[in-house]
């Protein structure tokens, strides 16, 4: 009865941990013969009968009877007249199994045998842990904000599971508060002691791509496939479709109308400027679609060394290189090949032209960075540009961008 009742008190981390009666029984056994082995030696002679069925348990002690004063191994033999204490008619030689009560063991050791059942349940919980999230990897998770850490996020899943979603792996405009839903992939899980951490991104290319099989039917019906994503997460991102069938239009049909299909996309990448490409096998083709919106007028490729000469008129270069330099680096990652940009314009000009940086004298460096950004690194191809669409495009004041037209004028005009 002793044992049934502490099989029932050990049961009660079976409804805690969901843990299956049939596992817990045989922590349990591995538990108590640990236990066994600590008090007599060796757990070799020693049955444990667990019905699962009914939650009970019992233990018998298996020694071969030997005449008085010739016990060598307590644990293994009995004399004769201990022998005939359980049963009088024993005889020399035969084997007694005697019933081995929980109390025997001790106080001490009953709760050493608590703790480490905990441990194993703990143990086994971990196991089964890392093993659903490492099946998991690379795929889409929701979870709850539990609490905000200045380096990460803390999230937990309906199961109670504890989720972490580092601060390098949310995108710069991403801001939580308790009790948030959260959407991103399961990046990695690793072993901290025994105990797996589960790190989320919302930062990967592969969260891109899984929001596209998502939202977008035909991605996930494998009509549409995504042949390389590329991002600078929360600012821009660059992603080349493909379609084995010739009447599906990938782009269209990621894009939807008016965009109607990757807004919820964009929306849930913090407003991250999406770019959709049709993916072909043709170089020269697949890097001046890469530099969209910019129009290209030619390319010359190196393949040895892969890099590209990308030749376009000088009112396409700031479109081609983007704001701060994203388009065209992220043209570069997608295609493979680093992209140097080859002006085309009246020859006169270009040979009258001066860099903006000849004029460090008269205009701050940071400002001249700020055009530099946008791909505008000499004085007439900044007086090409409308004020206002500079004051949009840099972070820039108009009084600011008025007074560098002023000076650059001046020097043409001398």
């Amino acid at each position: 009865m002793e044992n049934i009742a502490l099989i029932e008190s050990f049961s009660e981390f079976k409804d805690d941990k969901l843990i299956d009666r049939v596992t817990l029984m045989a922590i349990l056994e591995d538990v108590f013969r640990n236990a066994l082995k600590k008090k007599y030696g060796s757990d070799d002679n020693f049955d444990i009968i667990i019905n699962p069925d009914k939650g009970d348990m019992e233990i018998w002690r298996n020694r071969v009877v030997v005449a008085d004063g010739e016990v060598e191994d307590p644990n293994s033999e009995i004399s004769l007249s201990e022998a005939r204490k359980i049963e009088p008619d024993f005889e020399v030689g035969e084997d007694v199994s005697e019933e081995v009560k929980l109390i025997q063991l001790g106080r001490r050791a009953i709760l050493a045998l608590r703790q480490n059942l905990i441990s194993k349940i703990h143990e086994h919980d971990n196991t089964n842990l890392y093993k659903q999230f490492k099946d998991l990897i690379g795929e889409i998770y929701t979870a709850e904000v539990h609490h905000v850490r200045p380096k990460a996020v803390i999230l937990v899943d309906d199961e109670g599971n504890e989720i972490v979603l580092p601060k390098e792996k949310q995108i710069p405009s991403d801001f939580f508060r308790k009790g948030d839903n959260v959407r991103g992939i399961i990046e990695s899980v690793e072993l901290k002691g025994n105990k797996p951490q589960i790190i989320m991104s919302r930062t990967s290319e592969k969260f891109l791509e899984k929001l596209f099989e998502q939202e977008i039917p035909e991605v996930f019906d494998g009509l549409i496939m995504i042949k390389k994503v590329v991002r600078i997460p929360g600012e821009k991102a660059k992603v080349a479709v493909d379609s084995y069938d010739d009447r599906i239009d990938p782009v269209g049909a990621c894009v939807g109308m008016k965009g109607s299909r990757i807004h919820g996309i964009v929306r849930e990448l913090g407003n991250e400027n999406i770019d959709v490409i049709n993916y072909t096998t043709n170089a020269q083709l697949f890097i001046t679609r890469a530099l969209s919106p910019a129009k290209v007028s030619s390319v010359k490729i190196d393949e040895e060394k892969k890099t590209a000469e990308v030749f376009l008129k000088l009112e396409e270069v700031s479109k081609a290189i983007g704001r701060g330099g994203h388009n065209i680096k992220l043209a570069g990652l997608l295609t493979g090949y680093e992209l140097d940009v080859i002006r085309e314009g009246n020859i006169a000009e270009e040979e009258d032209d001066v860099e903006l940086t000849e004029f460090s004298d008269e205009i701050d460096g940071w400002v001249i960075d700020e055009f530099a950004k946008i791909g505008l690194d000499t004085a007439r191809s900044v007086l090409k540009q409308d004020v206002a669409d500079l004051v949009r495009r840099t972070d820039l004041e108009e009084e600011t961008i008025l007074d560098v037209m002023r000076i650059l004028k001046e020097e043409f005009e001398d």
